[in-house]
C-alpha cells in the first residue's frame, strides 16, 4: 500500500535522486497494477530510470493547477521549454539566453515578449524552478532566479531527458481544444458514456484524488454505480490506499485514520484548518437554529457579504485562541485565505456573488475545550 501511496504523493520517482522508493515501487508494481488499469483507468509509465502515474482526474477543479505558478505566461513559459527540450540529448547544455530567444520566437504573434519587464521574467523563472524541482532541467551553472532580478544574468543548464514523460499523450487531435472542458468531454465522450470503464473510472478517480465526491440529484449516474457498488469500491480502495469510505445522500468521502495519512491532508496541526473548522461549527449551529436553510441537494447558498459576516462573527467569538497573524489580518485578506482554503478542499463553490456551503461543511467540526476561556 505505501508504494502506491508514494506514486500518489510524488509527482514521478526519478531513480538517480530516490532509488530505494524506484526500486521498492517497481517490485511491488503487480501488487496494484490491475487497480491502476482497471479501477482508475490511469496509466504507469516505467522506464529504466524513472516511474510515473499519469494522476488525470474525473473532473477539474480549480485547486489542481501547479501551485507555484501564479501566471497564464507561466503555463505557456513551460509548454515552449518543454517544446525546446525535445531537439536536446539526454546530457546535452544549452545557455539561458539561447532558451528566452527560443521562447520569445515561439510566442511572438501570440504573447508579446518583453524581457525588461519583472513580471515576465518572473514567469520565465517560476516554469524553469519548477522544471528544475522535477528534474527535467539540471543548473550547471548560475542561477535562474538571478535572471528574475537582471536580464542579462546568464545560466548553464543540462537537458536531463525526463521533460519528455511531462506531458501526457492524447489518443485524439487537441489543436482546436479552446478550455479545459474540451478534454473532460472528449475524454469520456462515448457511445455509452455512463456506462462501463468510462463511470467506472470517473467514481474511483474522484473519490483517490479529490476530498469529496458530490451529485444533484437520485439520478446521477455515478452516484447510482458507487451506491450500487459501494462493498466493492470500499474494498479496492481500502486495499490499495487506505481509508474509509462514506457515502451520504448527496457526497461521499474517503476518509483516512488520523496515524494512517498520506499527501496533503485536512484537517492538520496548522491555525487555518483550525479556523475553516470552526467555522464548520458555526454554520452547523446557525443551520440548527434556522438562520441558514439547507436545499434538496445539501448545500447552502448565501451571499459573499454574508459568508464575510460568518467568518468575521467567528473570530470575534474565538480571537482569544487564534495566533496574532490571524487577529490581526485585515478582514479583507482573512475572508480572501479562508475562501480559497476551502475550495481547494472542496467546502465551498463560488459563484457569482454567492458561495454554496458544500456538503462538507457538515461532515466536520471544530470545538475548543468547554474550559476555554474565550471572548
Amino acid at each position: 500500500m505505501n508504494e502506491v501511496r508514494t506514486l500518489f504523493e510524488q509527482f514521478w520517482i526519478c531513480k538517480d535522486s530516490n532509488k530505494e522508493d524506484y526500486y521498492k515501487i517497481k517490485r511491488d508494481i503487480p501488487s496494484f497494477r490491475r487497480f491502476i488499469r482497471e479501477q482508475l483507468g490511469w496509466k504507469l509509465i516505467h522506464t529504466e530510470n524513472l516511474l510515473k502515474l499519469e494522476k488525470i482526474p474525473a473532473h477539474a477543479e480549480s485547486f489542481m493547477g501547479i501551485q507555484e505558478f501564479t501566471e497564464i505566461l507561466d503555463y505557456c513559459i513551460l509548454c515552449v521549454v518543454l517544446m525546446y527540450l525535445e531537439d536536446k540529448e539526454e546530457g546535452e547544455q544549452f545557455l539561458l539566453s539561447e532558451l528566452i530567444d527560443y521562447v520569445e520566437t515561439k510566442l511572438k504573434g501570440k504573447i508579446s515578449i518583453d524581457w525588461t519587464s519583472f513580471s515576465q521574467r518572473k514567469s520565465l523563472v517560476r516554469a524553469l524552478q519548477y522544471m528544475e524541482k522535477l528534474q527535467m532541467l539540471r543548473v550547471y551553472e548560475g542561477s535562474s532566479e538571478a535572471f528574475g532580478a537582471e536580464r542579462s544574468q546568464e545560466v548553464l543548464y543540462e537537458n536531463t531527458g525526463y521533460s519528455k514523460y511531462f506531458a501526457t499523450s492524447f489518443p485524439m487531435d487537441i489543436s482546436g481544444f479552446e478550455g479545459w472542458e474540451d478534454f473532460e468531454k472528449q475524454r469520456f465522450e462515448e457511445i455509452q458514456e455512463d456506462r462501463g470503464a468510462a463511470r467506472i473510472n470517473r467514481v474511483y478517480r474522484q473519490l483517490a484524488v479529490c476530498p469529496a465526491m458530490y451529485w444533484d440529484g437520485n439520478e446521477d449516474v455515478d452516484s447510482l454505480y458507487l451506491k450500487n457498488q459501494r462493498q466493492w469500491v470500499a474494498k479496492y480502495l481500502e486495499e490499495n490506499l487506505g481509508g474509509r469510505l462514506d457515502i451520504h445522500k448527496n457526497a461521499a468521502f474517503l476518509m483516512l485514520e488520523e496515524d494512517d495519512c498520506y499527501g496533503k491532508v485536512h484537517p492538520r496541526d496548522a491555525m487555518l484548518p483550525e479556523v475553516v473548522l470552526l467555522l464548520c461549527t458555526h454554520i452547523q449551529q446557525r443551520l440548527r437554529e434556522g438562520e441558514l436553510v439547507k436545499q434538496e441537494n445539501e448545500i447552502i447558498t448565501i451571499t459573499k457579504q454574508s459568508f464575510c459576516d460568518l467568518i468575521l462573527e467567528c473570530r470575534e467569538k474565538w480571537i482569544v485562541g487564534w495566533s496574532k497573524e490571524y487577529r490581526e489580518m485585515d478582514e479583507g485578506k482573512l475572508v480572501d485565505v479562508v475562501k480559497n482554503y476551502m475550495e481547494s478542499w472542496m467546502f465551498i463553490r463560488e459563484y457569482a456573488d454567492m458561495i454554496m456551503f458544500l456538503p462538507a461543511v457538515g461532515k466536520q467540526a471544530g470545538f475548543y475545550p468547554e474550559d476555554f476561556e474565550g471572548v
